[in-house]
């Protein structure tokens, strides 16, 4: 079974919320065009100047995906159980 990968991009300053959330409209616009397996985006308010988006791909996707939209960071997804 393959992991699942969180790819991120940080955004900072007084319009990282706004877009981190256009940023995420991109993101699930490549994993449709590229046919990805996971079609899980979203974003995250870390404080008041700080955003992110994020794209979760199978560790077999990575690294193509990662050579096309140059991420920030990475780390293991894990679901969370809400």
């Amino acid at each position: 079974m393959n992991r699942k990968l969180k790819l991120i991009w940080d955004f900072k300053g007084p319009t990282a919320s706004k877009t981190a959330q256009h940023h995420e409209i991109h993101l699930k616009e490549f994993a449709v065009l590229e046919n990805l397996s996971l079609q899980i985006t979203g974003t995250e308010n870390i404080t008041e100047m700080h955003s992110l988006a994020y794209l979760v791909v199978e560790e077999n996707e990575m690294k193509p995906v990662r050579n096309a939209l140059k991420p920030h960071r990475g780390q293991v997804y894990t679901e969370s159980k809400r």
